[in-house]
């Protein structure tokens, strides 16, 4: 399993990301669903990355995922798993590599980045969770705000359609991922995100301990759901 993602996949603002972050609560509840196995996992998530940054042309942090799933893809015997939640930082206003990431260019760069995964890893799964919602006051070093929390709602029809496409042309290697997360950390904000001060006010953006745990949970949930469909 290689997760690709940004600050929050990475497990930034909690206390032991290594044992805390959700790839590693997400990989732990794998293990413990019938018929799994080992579970071995590389957490890619980059604090501040957009899909510019995961471009493989731009050469930056693609090859870092190409050396992670090198080291699992040379087992014949494994299932090699890409689990891809990016957005966040696509959509902010200013600030991270590209933003703002229009929804015809994130289509375009998520797109490109999958059709390498599949070209590279011909018997790989590709699993895209829905991005988390943020507040509309989320302000710090980068401006997000309203704005940016409206174009981070865009990106889902681009990712229906982009899904679509491959379900079509590459049946049964893509997959929708988590889709609840960002309702339910929306309703649940003050007690899943950690409370950040910024300048427009407390943001809420980071999930704290608990909502990192579930989080994971959520995508263990929907790449088993992919693994052994009912």
């Amino acid at each position: 399993m290689v997760y690709i993602g940004n600050s929050i996949t990475q497990g930034v603002l909690i206390d032991h990301p290594r044992r805390n972050a959700p790839p590693v609560k997400a990989s732990i509840y794998l293990r413990k669903q019938p018929g799994i196995g080992e579970v071995r996992y590389f957490n890619q998530g980059v604090s501040g990355n957009t899909t510019v940054d995961f471009l493989p042309e731009t050469g930056t942090w693609f090859p870092k995922v190409k050396a992670a799933a090198d080291e699992l893809y040379r087992d014949s015997w494994t299932t090699l798993i890409f689990s891809i939640m990016l957005g966040t930082n696509d959509s902010a206003v200013t600030g991270p590599n590209g933003a703002p990431v229009s929804p015809e260019q994130y289509d375009g760069h998520m797109k490109r980045i999958i059709d390498e995964l599949l070209a590279l890893y011909p018997r790989a799964l590709v699993v895209i969770h829905q991005p988390l919602w943020y507040s509309p006051t989320t302000y710090n070093s980068s401006v997000y705000l309203e704005e940016g929390l409206q174009r981070l709602q865009s990106y889902t029809p681009r990712l229906e359609r982009l899904i679509g496409y491959y379900q079509e042309m590459y049946p049964g290697q893509v997959f929708w991922g988590d889709r609840e997360g960002f309702d339910y950390f929306r309703d649940h904000y003050d007690t899943l995100f950690v409370p950040e001060e910024g300048n427009a006010g407390i943001f809420y953006l980071h999930p704290n301990l608990e909502g990192a745990a579930r989080l994971g949970e959520l995508w263990g949930k929907a790449i088993y759901r992919v693994l052994k469909p009912d």
